[in-house]
């Protein structure tokens, strides 16, 4: 499972509850850009609507060698679940807090697929801890490592 594009701002700023893997359709061009690894995630989102879930604000380029058919970087593009997956996701998503984020897209067996996840806002004290959390890891490796080299 090798990502194409990953969005490093949804595990900053939310508390993932819940992942799902979702198809998504794509036309010719947009396979062709992601396979050149153009493309961001960063600000998207996805929401469900009438039964369906759209994932709203991926940037992905225009293909450079597409002509006058090529498509729109911002369209919106809907994401393929099943009905059960879907009702789930509207159980998780309906709470107050709650968002669904892509994670990332990758490739799977040749299909581009989305990492959606069932995100709860962190707070600022929250990321502050998790960075206390990492700073602090790194030392204590930081030392063992040295303890490991003197002897």
């Amino acid at each position: 499972m090798a990502d194409i594009v990953t969005n490093h701002k949804a595990r900053r700023d939310y508390h993932i509850l819940e992942t799902f893997e979702a198809g998504i359709v794509l036309h010719g061009t947009e396979v062709k850009s992601l396979r050149a690894g153009k493309g961001q995630i960063a600000d998207a989102f996805a929401r469900l609507e009438k039964d369906e879930v759209w994932l709203y604000n991926a940037h992905i380029d225009e293909y450079s060698h597409g002509n006058l058919q090529n498509h729109q970087p911002k369209a919106p593009r809907k994401l393929l679940l099943h009905r059960s997956e879907i009702r789930k996701l509207f159980e998780l998503a309906s709470v107050k807090g709650h968002a669904l984020v892509p994670l990332a897209f990758f490739w799977k067996n040749g299909k581009v697929k989305v990492a959606l996840g069932v995100g709860k806002g962190k707070r600022e004290f929250d990321r502050r801890e998790d960075l206390k959390k990492r700073e602090s890891d790194r030392e204590l490796k930081s030392a063992q490592m040295h303890r490991f080299k003197g002897k």
